[in-house]
């Protein structure tokens, strides 16, 4: 019980009629982007509404950052169409519970930190494919099955109603936010071209026209799937990099409500609520989720501060799926089409192009590669997997190229290398270049004053240069490593035998 108590603190003083405010509005937001996006997956807007109940709520209740919001985001079904399309819906959810189940253990070990290792260009990359998925995905509403069962481009009227009313869409929401921004722009949107549609009567595609809504309480279902290991086969890649993106937009998120809010969110506990909610989701049949930057703006442009929103938000849409499934039917396509064109303008990153003279040639390459397998293999896994391992790479190999070592010979005759630079799989060889082992006085001091022993490769470096001054019988020592130098060098006792001299007054990093 008192950890309930702990959820809604009290102490702080909650203005219930800005949550109340901002719950509505972020609900009236969240519905529009839950059932384009789940339309765009090919699947029935209740899965995409579901998501947005369950998310919301349960990372409501238990997250680490109130004012946050959570629902049935892009993100993170997009990486999942290939699957979809492939195997089917009933290997959705469970790929969303395998999901969740790794976002919780990320949060219980606490990992949530190495989201961090995520380069800047590789998630511009990404949101530049996934802004045009999401655009491309659009285009295709503007065609029809036709009675035969051919997919054809609209004509005539059908094909410039639908035009008309997708620009006029597009034109709220982007002029309306200039006369007031109290009120969601992309609901105002529907709004109007709805009430334009019924006024003049106009014949054009609504949602009716793809899936019927029949509102009922989600309820639990186990995936219907064979519990094998060749499911696991395919569901684990697609279940990590659901995981991955959705942790990435919800810790990304949670940072920008920090800076915007002042106040310290706890993303441990968020990757954890994040789990929950997305194993919630696998087993009532929703799509599964993340944090959502947009209704989170929405949520604390509205005035909310706390839990509160968030949970009135979940609550208004399980009204509508209950009681609004018939006029969400009605909803025109061209709506859902104008604002979701208008979600992927704001998703594309048009900074990246604007400072693309100003970055390393390498993180264009970057970005470029991980936006391209987005688009062309639609598989947003690879692509940040690909990213972040080109990413790696390059880093190596600048650091590979860093490593130096000044030679001198003191009046004891003794020759001294000083190294400058990491010493790691890199640099190995271009270190051991640096020795003249055969020509080298009888006693020879690498000091690592400037550098570091970072991994296995370098240990095995200076245990085969010790073995070759051993054969020639001169002495190796290393001096100045740091603590954690010397312990791995020590833990490696029986690959390696070097001398160490020690030195006691001096330690880089001390023992913690």
């Amino acid at each position: 019980m008192e950890h309930i108590l702990k959820i809604f603190d009290f102490s702080k003083k909650i203005n219930y009629k800005n949550e109340f405010l901002a719950g509505f509005t972020v609900a009236m937001t969240m519905i529009p982007e839950s059932l384009s996006f789940a339309i765009l997956a090919g699947l029935s807007p209740l899965t995409g509404l579901y998501a947005a109940f369950m998310m919301g709520l349960v990372t409501a209740v238990l997250g680490g950052r109130p004012g946050m919001v959570s629902g049935g985001a892009g993100a993170t079904i997009v990486v999942l169409i290939a699957l979809i399309k492939s195997h089917g819906i009933e290997y959705l959810f469970a790929t969303v519970v395998l999901a969740g189940i790794f976002q919780l253990l990320v949060g219980v070990f606490k990992l949530g930190k190495f989201v961090r290792l995520i380069p800047q260009p590789v998630m511009y990359g990404f949101l530049n494919g996934l802004a045009v998925i999401i655009f491309m995905a659009q285009v295709e509403q503007f065609k029809i099955v036709g009675a035969n069962g051919m997919v054809n481009w609209l004509q005539g009227t059908s094909l410039y109603i639908m035009l008309g009313l997708t620009a006029l869409t597009i034109a709220v929401v982007y002029f309306f936010p200039k006369i007031t921004k109290a009120v969601p722009a992309s609901l105002v949107a529907i709004l109007i071209v709805f009430a334009v549609v019924l006024g003049f009567k106009i014949n054009t595609k609504t949602v009716a026209d793809i899936a019927h809504i029949s509102g009922n309480l989600p309820s639990f279902h186990i995936p219907k799937i064979p519990f094998s290991l060749e499911t696991l086969q395919i569901i684990f890649p697609y279940a990590m990099i659901m995981a991955g993106v959705g942790l990435i937009e919800s810790l990304l998120t949670l940072s920008m409500v920090d800076a915007i809010t002042n106040s310290k969110g706890n993303t441990n506990k968020e990757s954890v609520a994040q789990g929950i909610a997305n194993i919630t989701n696998g087993f009532f049949g929703g799509m599964g989720g993340c944090a959502m930057v947009a209704q989170t703006l929405v949520n604390l442009n509205a005035g909310s501060r706390a839990r509160l929103s968030g949970i009135i938000a979940s609550l208004m849409i399980l009204i509508i799926i209950l009681v609004g499934a018939p006029f969400i039917e009605k909803i025109p396509m061209a709506a859902l089409v104008g604002v979701m064109m208008m979600v992927a303008i704001s998703t594309f990153q048009w900074v990246s192009i604007r400072i693309v003279n100003k970055m390393p040639k390498s993180d264009i390459f970057v970005g470029m590669t991980v936006a391209l397998i987005t688009i062309v293999l639609h598989n947003l896994a690879l692509a940040v997997l690909v990213g972040v391992i080109i990413s790696a790479l390059v880093f190596a190999w600048d650091n590979a190229k860093r490593i130096r070592a000044r030679k001198y010979i003191d009046k004891n005759g003794i020759k001294y290398y000083e190294i400058f630079g990491p010493l790691f799989f890199g640099s190995v060889t271009a270190f051991t270049d640096k020795f003249d082992p055969a020509n080298d006085p009888g006693e020879v001091i690498i000091d690592f004053k400037e550098s570091r022993i970072v991994d296995m490769s370098a240990i095995d470096a200076l245990d085969k240069l010790s073995k070759r001054y051993a054969q020639e019988n001169k002495k190796l020592h290393l001096r100045h490593l740091s603590e954690d130098c010397r312990k791995m060098l020590k833990n490696a006792e029986a690959v390696i035998e070097v001398n160490i001299q020690d030195d006691p007054t001096y330690n880089v990093v001390p023992e913690k």
